[in-house]
């Protein structure tokens, strides 16, 4: 069920607007302004932390599901190089309009009442602790208790096994409850790490997901993953999943992935390698989260190489 923002519950306080509905702070422009308790935030982007497109489709889907309404957005004039990140054109009628790189926030309500503010953006080119703090303070604004980030990284895994999903948090008491594995990693981060430091240094209960997306066919988005991650949402929130529609496009991501490899006999060949010689490492990886957390380390260095 979707949230009216003009509706007053036990987490929703009240709506405040100005004249011209309009705030601008630090980089972010409200057009709504909701005042909410305890609000769980999700946020993804796409780029270097987002294999298949896994991380950002979790979020839409559940920015989808739950109906969640625009209510800022961060201006992109300081955080994207416009000649890598090109604007894009459309028409509206007889009109040209111009569709700048966009990172919306959006607030919904989740089946407990629980506030819900999704953030789906770009992984932005410069300036990223600007950046890094207008997002701390979309955070503060909203009254945000739990903040999630998704990711998703590519691996030598088969298509047709499960996903894994590993969890990471700066926070020992959640490391704890969750039985997760503080990372050691040290090397080039992206967005997601330097957010998840800035969160946890900011005062918020902050975690991580990312989940596995095989090598091979990495530029071909990924349902499947992105069902895996929105699992271990709900999960984690001991909410209901109703992901019939990802449910369905992962099953048709199987099919689509099957008929791809079965038509190109190299990719057939290194497909049936991994599954003949993975099976071992697959279930290694499942019962020991570090193994899982050695190969997003590696993953992370050699995206700087």
């Amino acid at each position: 069920m979707g949230i009216a923002l003009s509706s007053v519950n036990v987490f929703m306080v009240r709506i405040a607007r100005s004249a011209d509905s309009l705030f601008s702070v630090e980089h972010v422009e409200w057009s709504e302004h909701p005042v909410l308790k305890e609000a769980v935030l999700l946020a993804a982007f796409t780029g270097w932390n987002d294999a298949g497109d896994a991380a950002t489709e979790a979020v839409s889907y559940l920015t989808r599901r739950y109906e969640c309404q625009r209510v800022a957005t961060i201006d992109p004039e300081y955080f994207y190089d416009f000649a890598s990140v090109r604007p894009t054109v459309r028409l509206e009628g007889d009109d040209r309009r111009i569709d700048w790189p966009v990172n919306e926030v959006r607030v919904g309500e989740l089946d407990d009442g629980r506030p819900l503010v999704t953030i789906v953006g770009i992984e932005p080119r410069l300036r990223w602790r600007t950046f890094s703090e207008a997002l701390l303070s979309v955070a503060t604004e909203l009254s945000a208790s739990t903040v999630i980030t998704l990711g998703a990284l590519l691996t030598d895994t088969h298509h047709q096994a499960p996903v894994d999903v590993i969890g990471a948090s700066n926070n020992e008491v959640i490391n704890l409850e969750l039985g997760l594995t503080p990372s050691q990693y040290e090397g080039p981060t992206g967005i997601i790490g330097v957010l998840n430091d800035v969160f946890h240094r900011g005062g918020f209960d902050s975690l991580s997901f990312w989940a596995a997306v095989p090598s091979y066919i990495g530029h071909n988005p990924s349902p499947k993953a992105a069902l895996a991650l929105v699992q271990q949402i709900v999960e984690f929130l001991d909410i209901p999943l109703g992901a019939t529609d990802l449910q369905i496009a992962a099953a048709s991501y199987d099919r689509q992935i099957n008929e791809l490899v079965d038509s190109d006999p190299n990719l057939a060949e290194y497909a049936q390698q991994l599954l003949d010689e993975g099976a071992e490492e697959l279930t290694d990886m499942a019962d020991n989260p570090e193994a899982m957390i050695d190969e997003l380390e590696e993953f992370l260095r050699q995206q700087d190489e």
